[in-house]
């Protein structure tokens, strides 16, 4: 039992002495936060919503426009005046030039432009929560990644431990067969048995380094950093179903957007009925022109001068077009309602079949953290056994055998209890760390 605790140890000490440096899971949740790409594309939809909220995209503001035209011309010119006289010229100029700056402005839609400039500020809130379901799901991407990682890495560990406890067994069996106590055999059949645990150490360790590359990628950053991770994966046992259903009607991010979807359904039945009335809209502005002419009464003119003046217009009929639209709006704002209902069902499904799945995993690790206590007892008494004789080398191979499969399951068992905890956290919209 001492030998296997310095082997522990040794391996604990190895391992630490080869990592790059510890990472921790809230250090790569924040290198995520910073730096995944998914996060960036939904912020800069979220800028694009935030810019677009203005007065002026809602169509509250005046136009202001500047017009600058000239034209000019060179012509055979023949007239013939009402006293019968006659005039021609060959090659007649005629030049004309205009410059001014108008103004037209809207001033009543029937409320059209507060509609549209409240949808406007929706799209905004409706980008927010995108943003915050893009961020949810990625750090329950980065945190799943890193415990799986942890729970394989500890595997890795176990096989390790047990290709020394194998080496140790290998030395006890040579020593024993040198002094006739064991048979050749024995001798090679410890030998396949540590080869075998080698081979094992190298698929594992396969995985743990491709679940490394995977979790760089999620953070962005150069996939080759080698990283060391926690030891434990602590879950929380603690979550109530009732308060789970309560704080999702209020944070979960499909059913804020589903509720955005909703308003902005009402905000468009109110746009489609502005068209039942008159459009009021100012204009005014400056203009200066000038012409020139070779040929006519007159050679030249100018004026300049202010214009302005009040338009209104309103549909007569359209051919039922307006009518046609409300009810298509209606019929949205019912679907919108029909949705949300649709959601909570789905969040009340998925919150009800993952709490189950919590509460049986986290029995499970319950279990398997017994079962896992029970193996590394019975392996440490069986290693004694072996060391005196009374036991063969097949039966402390199923010790040791017994020993890694329970530390697997054990290892299993808390990572799913943890992504059960986080599958519940991400739907209620909450994950802590």
């Amino acid at each position: 039992m001492k030998n296997l605790g310095i082997i522990w140890l040794l391996m604990l000490a190895c391992s630490g002495s080869q990592a790059q440096g510890l990472l921790t899971v809230q250090e790569a949740v924040e290198i995520a936060l910073e730096n995944n790409y998914e996060i960036k594309l939904s912020s800069n939809d979220l800028r694009i919503a935030e810019e677009n909220v203005t007065y002026g995209n809602a169509g509250m503001l005046p136009n202001v426009t500047g017009n600058f035209s000239q034209s000019n011309s060179v012509q055979n010119s023949r007239q013939t005046q009402s006293n019968g006289d006659e005039r021609s010229l060959r090659n007649a100029k005629n030049n004309s030039m205009s410059v001014g700056v108008s103004v037209g402005w809207t001033i009543f839609d029937g409320f059209g432009m507060f509609s549209r400039y409240d949808q406007l500020k929706e799209l905004r809130k409706q980008g927010e929560f995108e943003l915050k379901k893009t961020v949810l799901t990625t750090v329950s991407d980065v945190i799943s990644t890193y415990y799986t990682i942890v729970e394989q890495q500890n595997l890795l560990l176990a096989i390790d431990s047990s290709i020394n406890i194998s080496k140790e067994r290998l030395k006890t069996a040579e020593n024993r067969f040198s002094i006739g106590k064991a048979s050749r055999l024995e001798v090679l059949n410890v030998q396949v048995n540590l080869n075998e645990d080698e081979s094992s150490r190298l698929r594992q360790a396969d995985v743990v380094k491709n679940l490394k590359i995977n979790l760089n990628s999620l953070m962005a950053r150069e996939l080759s950093i080698d990283f060391d991770v926690e030891r434990d994966v602590e879950y929380d046992d603690t979550l109530i179903f009732e308060d789970l259903l309560q704080k999702a009607r209020a944070h979960n991010p499909d059913l804020q957007i589903i509720a955005v979807n909703k308003r902005m359904a009402e905000l468009e039945v109110k746009r489609v009925r502005a068209g039942r009335y008159p459009v009021i809209r100012l204009t005014t502005g400056y203009n200066l022109s000038e012409s020139e002419s070779s040929l006519g009464f007159v050679s030249s003119s100018n004026s300049r001068g202010l214009n302005y003046g009040v338009t209104a217009s309103i549909n007569l009929f359209d051919g039922f077009n307006q009518r046609r639209n409300e009810r298509n709006a209606k019929i949205q704002l019912e679907s919108a309602d029909l949705l949300i209902q649709q959601q909570d069902l789905m969040v009340r499904t998925a919150i009800s079949t993952a709490f189950q799945t919590y509460q049986t995993n986290l029995s499970l690790a319950r279990l398997e953290d017994n079962n896992a206590a029970i193996a590394r007892q019975n392996l440490n008494i069986t290693l004694e056994k072996y060391r005196i004789g009374t036991i063969s080398a097949v039966e402390f191979r199923d010790a040791q055998e017994n020993f890694i499969n329970a530390i697997s399951r054990f290892n299993s068992a808390r990572l799913q209890a943890k992504l059960s905890e986080l599958q519940l956290k991400e739907i209620i919209g909450n994950i802590d760390l």
